[in-house]
């Protein structure tokens, strides 16, 4: 069976409809929060179970009879590191055989606030654990981007700090199908795979794109990170989620979201979302 954290999030929803392309219903387990949140998924035939990160017998009880378990990191970026290793120790209990975790692209020398010390010390901690690995280090997501398309249609800019950095990006289905794969073939334990998209791109050329499919002027307007930080906040982003995405726009600005590898294609067996169907989609 195979367990996946986070089921119901955005990135979880992708994960377990891929899964359900070739595992049988019954051998999936949604681990949840909120079960009562994941009633499509038991009408699938899906098994439900609560996990919450600070009850760790529920953990244990969730990942009981589980072969392989993918640890989605928690969205909590204030306390994930303590969450993530209640995760491993309740699944090396368990006697999982395989833990996939979602990582950060080059998490070992990243230097993305937040993001990479936070997914450094999990990588760490999976490791010790002895417990067959596999480390999915996602790049920067295009949602991330083409999620807060609002704004720039209505005044005509997205705004960033990215200076002419390019984002290796990829799509949320893309990054679930590669976790897909490395959870329904063999070959993937204790390796490490640098995941993004095939056509880098820079703000610029995101903005350009959405102009041309939105048939109105939109343009990039770099701007200090200290400046665009508070910009974040000006449209009620929380301080913490503000400082890590204009710190992300610093790390791109030298070259730290870029992605020259194939690891990403490679595993999905096709070609990863272009930037025109990312946009495309977020403006249907």
């Amino acid at each position: 069976m195979i367990v996946v954290t986070g089921a119901t999030g955005k990135l979880g929803q992708h994960v377990v409809e891929g899964l359900l392309k070739s595992v049988p219903p019954a051998e999936i387990i949604a681990a949840v929060r909120s079960p009562e949140k994941a009633a499509d998924l038991t009408a699938k035939g899906v098994q439900v179970r609560q996990a919450d990160y600070f009850q760790p017998q529920t953990l244990h009880t969730a990942f009981a009879g589980a072969d392989a378990l993918l640890l989605i990191s928690s969205s909590d970026l204030k306390d994930r590191v303590s969450q993530h290793k209640a995760a491993i120790d309740a699944a090396k209990d368990a006697g999982i055989k395989l833990i996939a975790y979602t990582s950060l692209l080059r998490a070992d020398t990243s230097t993305i606030a937040t993001l990479a010390a936070d997914h450094k010390a999990t990588e760490e901690y999976l490791r010790a654990s002895g417990v067959p690995f596999v480390i999915l280090r996602n790049g920067w997501y295009f949602e991330n981007h083409t999620e807060a398309l609002g704004p720039a249609l209505e005044h005509g800019a997205i705004l960033g700090s990215a200076n002419d950095g390019r984002f290796a990006s990829a799509a949320r289905a893309d990054y679930a199908a590669s976790a897909v794969a490395v959870l329904t073939s063999t070959g993937h334990a204790n390796k490490v795979y640098e995941l993004g998209g095939d056509t880098p791109y820079t703000l610029t050329e995101l903005a350009a794109e959405v102009s041309k499919q939105a048939g109105k002027p939109v343009v990039y307007q770099n701007l200090p990170e200290a400046g665009y930080e508070g910009a974040l906040k000006g449209f009620g982003l929380p301080e913490v989620v503000a400082h890590m995405l204009a710190d992300a726009d610093r790390a791109a600005s030298a070259g730290e979201l870029d992605n020259p590898g194939s690891d990403l294609r490679t595993l999905i067996g096709r070609p990863t979302t272009t930037l025109a169907a990312a946009v495309a989609a977020a403006l249907r």
